[in-house]
């Protein structure tokens, strides 16, 4: 059977509204039979700015489509898939002002992956790097937990976590690695603006050979009696750090 991944499917309103307001190239959108509330009209709105068309189906038929998705009665067929091909990514960091990149050291948790990119989104990163193998990808949940950050960051799977990350240095990045046991909080860290923060995985962190190829290393102080943080929590404070750090006024 094909998943729902491999059809092109995103299901729920936001990840919907962001394919559409991004230019994601969607071949349809299905709305749940009688849908005529506010968010289901902003969506025909924006579908027929686009040109998308839009088609009634009954719950049962977008629960098959979908079966394991809180779709909300909305699902849209990509074009493509929205993984960016590895050789994409200095097009990406060309052209952005003021790029900055996260990679994820294998997350493999959907739920994680996608609160990850949430996070990537709001705080206006550049690009997602992660490990092609041993890592989630762009599934439909993933998607789906993103509200939309899928469709607005791009994600770049890569073959060799460590030599993507040696090829931004090259280029002038400076890579900040997570690590729970490290000395240095990042509340006392003055973080690059060509920045790489890499956050680790859900069971060890980020693994030795990653975090050896990381320029420091850097923790989020807890209290005393509390071990660590999920992996997307800890990925969104030390974003959102970053975020604080780089509306600092820059030296001209």
């Amino acid at each position: 059977m094909t998943s729902a991944d491999e059809q092109g499917l995103i299901g729920g309103f936001h990840a919907v509204m962001a394919a559409l307001e991004k230019g994601r190239p969607l071949l349809r959108i299905w709305l749940a039979s009688g849908r005529r509330d506010g968010r289901a009209e902003a969506l025909r709105v924006a579908a027929d700015e686009r040109g998308v068309a839009i088609e009634s189906a009954d719950l049962a038929a977008l629960d098959k489509m979908l079966p394991d998705v809180r779709h909300q009665g909305c699902i849209a067929e990509r074009e493509m898939a929205q993984e960016q091909r590895e050789s994409d990514l200095p097009d990406l960091l060309a052209a952005a002002e003021r790029p900055w990149v996260l990679v994820l050291d294998q997350v493999q948790d959907p739920h994680n992956l996608g609160a990850c990119l949430r996070s990537a989104a709001a705080a206006g990163v550049t690009a997602v790097l992660a490990p092609r193998k041993r890592a989630a990808g762009l599934t439909a949940a993933v998607r789906k937990v993103s509200a939309g950050g899928a469709e607005r960051v791009p994600f770049v799977p890569v073959t060799n976590l460590t030599r993507a990350i040696a090829r931004l240095q090259d280029e002038g990045f400076w890579a900040i690695g997570l690590d729970g046991e490290a000395e240095a909080s990042i509340y006392d860290t003055t973080l690059p603006d060509r920045l790489v923060l890499v956050a680790g995985g859900e069971e060890k962190g980020i693994r030795q050979l990653t975090a050896k190829q990381c320029d420091s290393l850097v923790s989020i102080p807890m209290a005393a009696d509390v071990e660590s943080l999920n992996v997307s929590v800890a990925t969104g404070v030390a974003l959102f750090e970053a975020v604080r750090q780089r509306r600092v006024p820059q030296p001209s």
